[in-house]
């Protein structure tokens, strides 16, 4: 696979918090999937070439979508792994050249082209961008026993999403050095930092939420209404 601007979606998840009979990314929101939303940003986005799908399986991924997981640009599903790090190094190894890869969970269907675009533009500038928001609440680090063992500096916090967009050749080496180190990171910034590269943040607003339990689903809804699409 050759495109200059690859987005890898994460969608092998099982989501069991959910309590769906289906995994998360399939369940329905606002009359399709929520995997199906996200796919319909990464087609908007005028920078995205491709789209490769980390999932359960493929089998799986076209049962559960259907009709919804049809786009206009080329698509390509690969088999995810036990861990989400496991899944996007899957996804990388289909790659064999491209200038940036672009990393988003399949469970933010709320994100938009203009944060895609800005991923990118960022990603080509610094090497390496992550989407997130400055922290609203007062954060706090426990000893072991629950305890407050210190208050952070909120206006230093952020929280962190995706996209997140690095360059190619960047992100992979990330990856090998963790495998071989058997590392395993909370998200992909994690395994470039680990190199010593620097990682910009950008806002991506405080919509882009990630769809975890059923009153995230209904938060979701509530936000399509106020961009005004149909339920």
């Amino acid at each position: 696979m050759n495109y200059p601007v690859i987005a890898v979606i994460v969608a092998a998840g099982k989501g069991r918090r959910m309590k769906s009979p289906v995994p998360k990314q399939y369940a329905i929101l606002a009359g399709k999937p929520i995997l199906s939303h996200t796919l319909s940003a990464f087609d908007a986005a005028p920078s995205i070439d491709a789209v490769v799908i980390s999932a359960d399986s493929e089998e799986t991924f076209y049962r559960n979508l259907g009709k919804h997981g049809v786009i206009e640009k080329p698509l390509f599903v690969t088999r995810g792994g036990n861990e989400r790090q496991d899944s996007v190094f899957n996804a990388l190894k289909m790659i064999e050249h491209c200038e940036i890869v672009v990393v988003h969970d399949g469970v933010r269907p709320l994100v938009t082209a203009s944060v895609i675009e800005k991923s990118v533009k960022l990603a080509r500038q610094y090497g390496a961008s992550v989407s997130g928001m400055p922290s609203k609440d007062t954060i706090k680090e426990i000893d072991q026993n629950g305890f407050a063992a210190a208050t952070l500096d909120r206006s230093r916090l952020w929280s962190v999403q995706t996209p997140q967009a690095f360059r190619f050749d960047l992100l992979k080496e990330a990856h090998i050095k963790a495998e071989q180190e058997a590392f395993l990171g909370t998200d992909d910034s994690s395994l470039v930092e680990r190199l010593g590269h620097r990682v910009i943040l950008f806002e991506g607003g405080y919509d882009n939420i990630k769809i975890t339990t059923q009153e995230d689903m209904l938060f979701a809804e509530q936000i399509l209404l106020g961009r005004g699409k149909n339920l």
